[in-house]
C-alpha cells in the first residue's frame, strides 16, 4: 500500500486537491521508483476505513474496441462453450477494501532490538487530513487500487491500529 498524505494543509482542502490535480502517471512512476525507495522503521497511524465500490464496465470495455462480445449477431464463444448464441451482457467490477486492526496485524513486521544507549525513536506517519492511497502489485508495478480517504477520524484509532512497519 502506497499512502500519498499531503503535506501542505490549505484551508478545507488541505492540500488533498492540489495533489490530485498534479498528480500524473509519471509523476506516480517517478515518485514511487523502487531504487528511490528505502527501508526504514517508522510508526504509522492509520484511521479504520472501509470502502466499496461496484462499478458497470459495458461502456468502458465497448469503449476500448471490444464490441462484438456484447453483440447477439457477432459474438462468438464457441472456444470456451458448446452453448450456441452467447454474448457478454453484463460486466461488473466490484472492488472492496478494509484497514483495521486484524488487516493490518497480518502485513506487520515486529522486531526488537536493545541498545546499550539511547533507544532510537522511529519516525512517525500519521494520516490525520485526506490522503490517497494506492494498492500496487511490487512486481508488475500495476496499480490495483486506488482511492481517496477524504475525512480520516483518527479518534477512532486504537492502540492497536499503531504499527511498526
Amino acid at each position: 500500500m502506497l499512502i500519498f498524505l499531503p503535506n501542505e494543509i490549505e484551508g478545507d482542502t488541505t492540500g488533498l486537491e492540489k495533489l490530485e490535480k498534479e498528480l500524473t502517471y509519471e509523476k506516480f512512476v517517478e515518485w514511487t521508483r523502487p531504487d528511490l525507495m528505502g527501508q526504514t522503521e517508522v510508526e504509522v497511524r492509520l484511521p479504520r476505513f472501509k470502502m466499496e465500490e461496484t462499478y458497470d464496465l459495458n461502456k468502458v470495455l465497448i469503449g476500448m474496441g471490444m464490441v462484438d462480445a456484447f453483440s447477439r449477431e457477432k459474438s462468438d464463444f464457441s472456444g470456451m462453450s458448446s452453448a450456441i448464441d452467447l454474448f457478454l451482457s453484463k460486466v461488473v467490477h466490484k472492488a472492496f477494501i478494509e484497514v483495521n486492526e486484524e488487516g493490518t496485524e497480518a502485513a506487520a513486521a515486529t522486531a526488537a532490538a536493545m541498545s546499550e544507549r539511547s533507544l532510537m525513536i522511529p519516525a512517525m506517519f500519521i494520516a490525520d487530513h485526506p490522503f490517497l492511497f494506492f494498492i500496487r502489485h511490487n512486481t508488475t508495478m500495476s496499480v490495483l487500487f486506488t482511492h481517496t480517504v477524504v475525512c480520516p477520524q483518527l479518534q477512532q484509532l486504537s492502540e492497536q491500529m499503531i504499527l511498526s512497519l
